[in-house]
C-alpha cells in the first residue's frame, strides 16, 4: 500500500498532453498521415503524448525504451492487446489469437507456437524457393514494373502450400482467386469498421467486395480442415501441424478455432510479409553499394548480411506503426496514471529512429553487424508475451525470396525518387508499388 501511495504522489492524473486541434483533424492525420503526425508530436510533447482521433477515446503513444518494455512486460490482464483489437473480431473471427487475452490467449498461442518454432519453419526453405523462382520466371525483363504486387503472388502461394497445404486442384484454383478480394479494403474501409464494427453485419457491410467472398472462402477452407483432419498422413504443413495439435487438457483446436487463425495468418501475416519485401527491394536497388555487397556475400553463402538487410529494412521501415495495449485498470505509465479504457500505443515507428541509431532514417545495414541494437529499441514484430507469433517464419521467408530473386535476375531502381510510406490497410507501403526493372543475369 505504501509503494502505490509513493508511486501516486509522484505521477499525474490523467493522460499526457498532446495537440489540442478538434478530432476531425486528428482523425484526418492519423488516418492519412500517421507517420508525419507522430514525428510531429515526438518533436513537439517527446517520448509520451495523447492523440484524440474519433472512434479510439484517447490514445497514448510511447517512444522510449524503457516505458516500451513497462508495455510489454506488464501485466497482461491490465495491458490487454485482445481487448484493444476487439473491433477487429468481426473480421478476424472471434478465436482470433489477435483478439484473445488472458487464459484463452495463452491455451491458443501454446498450441500454434510448435509450428513456428525456428527448427519447425526450416522444411519449408525449399517450398519457398520453387515457389518464388516460378514467379520471378514470368517477370518482364528490362522495363519498369512494380515489385510489391509479385511479392503478393508470391506469399499468398506461400499462404496456400506451405501454410494451409492445400492439395484438390480445384479448390487451390479458387483459393486463389478468391483470397485478394478478401484482401481488398481500403483505409476508409479500416476505419469503417473501427468506428462501427456492427456495420460489417448489415446489408451494407456485406456488400463490400471482401465480404461476398467470405461465405465462400469459408466454406473452402472448412472443406480444407476437414481434408486435413481425414487424411493426416503425409503432411507437413502448419495447418497439419495445428489439426493433430492437443493442449494441456487434451483437447484439439475446433474447426472454427482453426479457420479464425488461417483468416488471421492471411490478413495479418500475410500483407505484412508482402510489404516487408516490397521495402527490402526500395532500398536495395536505391543503395546500390549495399545490393552489391549483398549479392557478394550470398554468392559466397554467407547469411549474416542478409540477416542484417532484412533487420535493416525493417526498421528502417517498419510495416506497421506500433501495437496497441487497452487499459482495463488504472495503470501508470511514464509518470501518468492513466484511467481504465485508455489505448496505450508503443510507437513502433518512432523508437526504431530514436536516437539509439545514429542517422536513423539511413539504409545502413552495417549496424546490425556490430551487435544487437540496445533492448526494446528495435521490436518489429512487437514484444513480450504477445511477439507476433509467425516472427520467425516471416523473416525465413524475406531471406528465402531476396537470395532467390538475386540469384536469378538483377535488380535496379526504375526512377532515382524515393518511394515514399503510403497507409495501406493497416501498414505502411512504398507509394508506388516498388517499381523496379530487372535483368537476366
Amino acid at each position: 500500500m505504501a509503494m502505490t501511495q509513493t508511486r501516486a504522489q509522484n505521477t499525474i492524473e490523467g493522460v499526457p498532453p498532446g495537440p489540442r486541434w478538434p478530432r476531425a483533424v486528428q482523425t484526418a492525420w492519423w488516418a492519412a498521415r500517421p507517420l508525419s503526425l507522430m514525428r510531429y508530436c515526438r518533436r513537439r510533447y517527446g517520448d509520451v503524448f495523447t492523440v484524440r482521433p474519433y472512434g479510439f477515446g484517447d490514445i497514448v503513444l510511447v517512444a522510449d525504451p524503457g516505458l516500451i518494455k513497462e508495455v510489454f512486460t506488464g501485466d497482461r490482464d491490465v495491458f490487454a492487446a485482445g481487448e484493444a483489437n476487439a473491433a477487429m473480431s468481426p473480421v478476424l473471427g472471434r478465436h482470433s489469437l489477435l483478439v484473445l487475452d488472458g487464459d484463452r490467449h495463452l491455451r491458443q498461442r501454446k498450441l500454434m507456437l510448435p509450428p513456428f518454432h525456428g527448427e519447425a519453419i526450416g522444411r519449408y526453405r525449399e517450398r519457398i524457393e520453387q515457389i518464388t523462382a516460378a514467379e520471378v520466371a514470368t517477370w518482364p525483363l528490362g522495363k519498369p514494373f512494380k515489385i510489391r504486387p509479385r511479392m503478393q503472388d508470391i506469399t499468398f502461394e506461400v499462404i496456400l502450400r506451405a501454410v494451409i497445404g492445400v492439395r484438390d486442384p480445384q479448390r487451390l484454383q479458387r483459393l486463389r482467386e478468391l483470397l485478394p478480394k478478401l484482401l481488398d479494403f481500403s483505409v476508409l474501409d479500416m476505419w469503417s469498421v473501427w468506428l462501427f464494427p456492427k456495420l460489417i453485419d448489415t446489408p451494407i457491410g456485406r456488400r463490400h467486395a471482401s465480404q461476398r467472398v467470405r461465405p465462400e472462402v469459408d466454406r473452402l477452407l472448412y472443406e480444407e480442415i476437414a481434408a486435413h483432419r481425414a487424411e493426416p498422413e503425409g503432411r507437413d504443413d502448419i495447418l497439419a501441424l495445428l489439426v493433430s495439435a492437443r493442449g494441456e487438457d487434451g483437447e484439439p483446436l475446433s474447426d472454427e478455432e482453426l479457420l479464425d487463425q488461417i483468416i488471421t495468418l492471411l490478413l495479418a501475416g500475410h500483407e505484412t510479409t508482402t510489404t516487408g519485401l516490397a521495402w527490402a527491394f526500395e532500398r536495395l536497388v536505391r543503395h546500390p553499394a549495399v545490393l552489391q555487397r549483398l549479392e557478394s556475400e550470398l554468392g559466397k553463402g554467407e547469411d549474416d548480411y542478409l540477416d542484417a538487410v532484412v533487420n535493416e529494412t525493417l526498421r528502417v521501415r517498419p510495416v506497421i506503426d506500433g501495437v496497441w495495449r487497452k487499459l482495463t485498470a488504472p495503470a501508470v505509465v511514464g509518470g501518468y496514471h492513466l484511467p481504465a479504457g485508455t489505448l496505450v500505443f508503443p510507437a513502433i515507428t518512432l523508437v526504431q529512429t530514436s536516437e539509439a541509431f545514429p542517422d536513423s532514417d539511413e539504409f545502413r545495414p552495417d549496424r546490425f553487424l556490430d551487435g544487437s541494437p540496445p533492448p526494446y529499441t528495435f521490436i518489429p514484430f512487437g514484444g513480450g508475451p504477445r511477439r507476433c507469433i509467425g516472427a520467425s517464419f516471416a523473416i525465413m521467408e524475406m531471406k528465402t525470396v531476396l537470395s532467390t530473386v538475386l540469384e536469378q535476375i538483377e535488380l535496379r531502381a526504375a526512377e532515382r525518387r524515393p518511394e515514399k510510406p503510403r497507409v495501406h490497410h493497416v501498414t505502411q507501403v512504398p507509394s508506388r508499388g516498388a517499381r523496379v526493372v530487372a535483368r537476366a543475369r
